[in-house]
């Protein structure tokens, strides 16, 4: 017999394009992606991948076998939709953790859905950064659920009876003040915004080092006008002039007005978006709320292909 879990891999191999992307995006080793890829390949008695020391390409099977397993997903969720409408008549309550820009730009477009009341879910939410919502899922904590974000491999961490699954990923993009009179769509290289002011992370926290390393990698020593990691504010900053910033998509869901945003192809980072829920609490109602949640991120447009920081 298949395992579902197995094709729910195969998705994100074929979707991220190489083992090692799919197991960030799962929360796995690329070894494990791997592993499963030639259990399902034992299961199917089907070649799925042609591997070589530098890489493993999806042959034309896998990729139909993952037309066909996105079907089979995601008739699965659908019945695990029924099977949460057919449990006790009363509202499960979900105690969530979740980040500031999740909550305010996807979690009431959700929640305000037509089909909501039939999640059976009676949400509880705690909005806070993701080291305080990890916290909550703890031993004795106060949190079923955490939705985190992380960029890069780094400065986030959770107990060990948790499991991650990913659910989007949100690109940062520069954003430029729009009196500097740079046009939108312009090809702006790194090195002519490095004279330029930029409002930075404060020094020493997990994403200021992801993006100096970043920085650093195409020579770009930003002239700092002001520390701050509340990107509402440095939006506002940004659109008065104060200088450059670089902002994920979600948080510019509110407004944009008075900056231009650029993509800038030397300074391509994603955040990775992630809900860490613990094991024994894992309800079918959970997974619906979730696969519901990863389905908003995907509307409002969270390129579900950004790059890897």
């Amino acid at each position: 017999m298949v395992n579902p879990v197995h094709l729910k891999t195969l998705l994100e191999v074929i979707r991220s394009g190489s083992f090692a992307a799919a197991a960030l995006h799962l929360g796995y080793t690329a070894s494990a992606v791997s592993q499963q890829m030639s259990a399902l390949e034992r299961e199917t008695g089907t070649t799925l991948f042609e591997r070589s020391a530098r890489a493993a390409v999806p042959t034309e099977a896998a990729v139909v076998m993952s037309r066909h397993a996105a079907k089979v997903l995601t008739d699965m969720d659908a019945l695990l939709a029924a099977a949460a409408r057919a449990e006790a008549g009363t509202e499960h309550e979900l105690r969530l953790g979740i980040f500031p820009s999740l909550a305010t730009f996807a979690l009431p477009r959700l929640v305000g859905s037509p089909g909501w009341r039939d999640v059976g879910i009676n949400l509880k939410v705690f909005v806070a950064e993701p080291g305080q919502t990890t916290q909550g899922l703890r031993a004795g904590g106060e949190l079923d659920v955490a939705l985190v974000f992380q960029v890069g491999q780094g400065g986030l961490a959770w107990p060990a009876t948790v499991t991650r699954q990913w659910l989007g990923d949100d690109n940062f993009r520069v954003v430029l003040p729009e009196q500097w009179g740079i046009r939108p769509g312009s090809r702006v290289s790194a090195e002519q915004l490095s004279d330029m002011p930029w409002i930075m992370h404060h020094p020493g926290t997990p994403d200021a080092l992801v993006i100096e390393r970043l920085f650093a990698s195409c020579s770009l020593h930003p002239r700092v006008a002001a520390y701050c990691d509340d990107f509402n504010a440095s939006l506002e900053m940004a659109a008065a002039g104060m200088g450059a910033a670089l902002v994920p998509e979600l948080a510019m869901r509110g407004s944009s007005r008075g900056v231009v945003v650029l993509d800038v192809p030397e300074i391509r980072l994603a955040r990775s978006i992630f809900a860490l829920l613990i094991n024994d609490r894992q309800l079918p109602r959970t997974r619906v709320f979730l696969d519901r949640l990863a389905e908003v991120l995907q509307e409002i447009s969270i390129s579900p292909g950004a790059a890897d920081a």
